[in-house]
């Protein structure tokens, strides 16, 4: 069994930008307003922050996506 990082990607629709955070990767919190790009950062920084953080050396990230948006219906 592999041992996983779950990193949260939340939409904040007010200020259009998607956020990223995990309970178990402590400093995570990074936003952008591209999805991909956040990925990409997240894929950069968590290394970094296994390492600062003495956390043990997981092999896997999960990720963890939720948006939610208002509609009005006339």
């Amino acid at each position: 069994m592999q041992n996983e990082y779950l990193v949260n990607f939340e939409y904040d629709a007010e200020a259009s930008v998607w956020i990223a955070t995990s309970e178990n990767v402590t400093g995570l919190i990074l936003e952008s307003e591209s999805l991909d790009k956040l990925i990409e950062r997240v894929l950069d920084v968590v290394p970094e922050l296994v390492e600062l953080n003495k956390l043990p050396k997981y092999s896997t990230i999960n990720f963890s996506m939720n948006r939610r948006e208002r509609m009005n219906i006339a």
